[in-house]
């Protein structure tokens, strides 16, 4: 009898994919529970979702169903043993919740470097450069405002990088380019970055040197707020923040008053601690740059990391294991 895989909302475009991956080796099944409780209900014994070994999990199910938080993952049915999270930051899903039961979590790296490296070339090119603000006050039938004696150019400066993982790296590739010069810190010295990535144990040392600071860290419980008022602070005067990331990585209210007493010279971001919700201050500062986390809405991305989530779990019925568990799974245990 085939393995049950969960396609839980929808695939937007590897509906091909799907089939070539998974279409010969598991009975596939699509999520139309049409709320939370009916969910909940359908993964009870004998419900339709009962002997389901894997999921495909994507965002927009939340708007049915919820956060995979630790009462849908208690909820789920004990087949369940792989959640294939379509994106690189998985915390919408309670990967401690998942180790409790004995089920796998992966993510899709790699699938979103470039998309998300592109955003944060543009964040980092408009917020130095004024680009948005011009662009603005033209829409309002104006022309260039006077920001010459604020704007830069990126040639020259310094770039320091708060988690070189895939996306900083990628990052790092273009800013290298210009040329800039590129700093990070880690936890510990990444083995396989370029040799013109110069590393900082001591991340304020590192701060005290830069000209901007992207903010590449995923969301945990102890990242959130990790870039607070003494960090901010550390930045050189007039330095710029640029975060890719999430949004509760930065603790806003410090970076809004860095802002409003020019400590900070511009910020741009493409996520918020609240999304949907974007704090109505933020709007104010003509000199900020604000997408609403469309980083990787592009047709290319999503379809590659669909099919890096299809990929993991299609590796997970043939080989028991994956290539993308998340960092909290070292050694690839569970409890069982």
């Amino acid at each position: 009898m085939a393995p049950k895989i969960l396609i839980c909302e929808t695939l937007d475009w590897a509906h091909q994919d799907l089939q070539d991956l998974l279409g010969s080796i598991a009975e596939i099944i699509h999520l139309d529970s049409p709320s939370r409780a009916s969910f909940f209900a359908d993964c009870r014994p004998g419900g339709k979702y009962d002997g389901v070994v894997g999921i495909y999990r994507e965002n927009e199910s939340a708007k049915k169903i919820g956060k995979y938080d630790k009462e849908l993952i208690d909820k789920l049915p004990s087949s369940v043993k792989w959640i294939a999270h379509n994106g690189a930051g998985y915390d919408p899903v309670d990967v401690h919740a998942c180790k409790a039961r004995g089920i796998y979590l992966s993510n899709t790296p790699v699938a979103v470097d470039d998309a998300t490296a592109t955003t944060a070339l543009y964040l980092m090119i408009s917020t130095i450069r004024y680009f948005s603000l011009g662009e603005r006050t033209l829409r309002e039938g104006k022309w260039r405002p006077e920001v010459k004696a604020r704007a830069h150019d990126l040639t020259g400066k310094t770039l320091a990088v708060l988690e070189l993982g895939g996306i900083g790296k990628r990052v790092a590739e273009f800013a290298h380019a210009f040329p800039m010069r590129i700093i990070y810190h880690n936890r510990k010295r990444a083995e396989d970055a370029p040799d013109y990535c110069e590393y900082f144990a001591d991340v304020e040392e590192m701060l005290h040197q830069a000209d901007m600071l992207l903010v590449g860290v995923p969301l945990r419980k102890e990242t959130e707020k990790l870039v607070g008022e003494k960090w901010i602070r550390a930045l050189k005067p007039g330095a710029i923040i640029v975060n890719i990331a999430r949004g509760k990585i930065i603790d806003e209210e410090a970076m809004i008053r860095a802002l409003e007493d020019g400590h900070l010279a511009s910020v741009g971001l493409d996520v918020y601690p609240n999304e949907p919700e974007v704090n109505p201050r933020l709007l104010e500062f003509p000199n900020v740059t604000l997408l609403p986390h469309m980083g990787t809405e592009n047709q290319d991305t999503q379809r590659k990391m669909e099919v890096r989530a299809l990929t993991n779990l299609r590796d997970f019925i043939l080989t028991g294991t994956g290539t993308d568990l998340v960092v909290e799974y070292k050694g690839g245990q569970v409890k069982t």
